[in-house]
This record gives structure tokens, sequence and C-alpha cells, in this order.
């Protein structure tokens, strides 16, 4: 059995627009907003997202306290599935196990796999209710589950997920068709590199 760890924004639903407004608007909440746009918002992701807003002064007990109202205005609808990914996810459920792992919020992830036909196919969500490094998490599936780091995959979107992934001793699986550009993604050297979803079934 492998242990398939899956980012959830960018990799398994399209949630890029909804997120950073509701980033944005937290961030506007506590009077420390963006000023560059969506280009600064994704440097948060460059490393550990709540790791970056500690670095840019921001206080992040103030900023979890105005995410609560904002993420409970959030509307799933306006996220859209990756439909070239649930067939993936499908086919790899059969023969191993599949865990989330997100900055997002689990209650958020679970409601939005439900929607978008995911549900069942994820034995745990960790997100960032659980602990807010994705390093710490993926360390926690691997000593929970007891899968060797060479069978441990950890799919993102994101150079922030690439180097947790790295830095938990697993192996790393950069995805194009999420947040971050392939440059940006080919540049973070990611054991494996995917530009369709299909191709993570080489893994298999």
């Amino acid at each position: 059995m492998k242990l398939f760890l899956f980012d959830f924004d960018g990799v398994l639903v399209d949630s890029l627009d909804v997120y950073e407004k509701t980033v944005t608007d937290c961030l506007i909440k506590i009077n420390q907003p963006l000023t560059r746009g969506r280009e600064e918002f994704l440097e948060l992701f460059e490393g550990n997202f709540y790791e970056s807003l500690v670095k840019k002064g921001v206080d992040l007990d103030a900023f979890l306290k105005a995410s609560v109202d904002i993420l409970a205005q959030v509307n799933f609808k306006d996220i859209k599935p990756m439909d070239a990914v649930v067939p993936v996810v499908r086919e790899l459920q059969k023969n191993h196990c599949l865990i989330v792992v997100s900055s997002n919020d689990s209650a958020s992830i679970k409601e939005a796999l439900e929607l978008f036909h995911y549900d069942g196919y994820f034995r745990e969500i960790l997100g960032s209710d659980f602990m807010f490094s994705k390093k710490e998490k993926i360390i926690y599936a691997t000593k929970k589950y007891q899968v060797r780091p060479r069978n441990i995959y950890y799919i993102g979107d994101t150079t922030g997920d690439i180097k947790e992934g790295r830095e938990a001793g697993v192996k790393t699986v950069g995805i194009t068709w999420g947040w971050h550009s392939k440059e940006k993604m080919a540049a973070a050297k990611p054991d494996y590199l995917f530009d369709a979803p299909q191709e993570l079934l080489q893994l298999n």
C-alpha cells in the first residue's frame, strides 16, 4: 500500500478566486491588507501559508478570528471541481490510502468533497484546525499509517507544498494545473512534475 497525500486547493478543486477573496477580506478586516493583489497572495504560498503571514507581520490570532465569519459566507458553488482529477482519485483509492493535507479548514474541505463527489475516497482530512504545518501533518500521517517514506507521495501545486513535503522526507509531486506556474513549480525541483491528472496514475 502507498500513501497519497493530496493538497486540496488547486489540486482537487479550482478555488483560487474564492480563497484569494477570503484571505483578502480577512486581512482587510484586521487592517493588514494585501497591497499587490494576486501576485502578493500567491507569494504567501512559497512557504507555509501561516508562517508567511507571520513573516509579513500579520496578527495570526486576529486573522483566524476574522476568518470564522468570512468562511461562513463562502458559497461552495463558486468553487469548481477539477473534473479530470475525480476518476484518478477514484482509481488510486482502490489499492492505496488517500489523505487530504491542507492549509484550509477541515470542515470546508469536507463539505466541498461531498459536493464534488470525492466523498468516501479519503481516509482523513488534515486541515488547519488539526495543525498549521503541512510538514508536521505529513510526519503525523507517516507515523499513523506506518508506510515507508519511499511509498509516500505529497501532491501539491505550490512551491511551499514541495518544500514542506521534502522537509517531511516524502516523495514530492508538483502539479501544474494549480496556483503556481509550471516554471515556478519546476524551479522547486519536486521528485515528479505532472501536467495532467492522469499522469498521477504512473505512481499507482
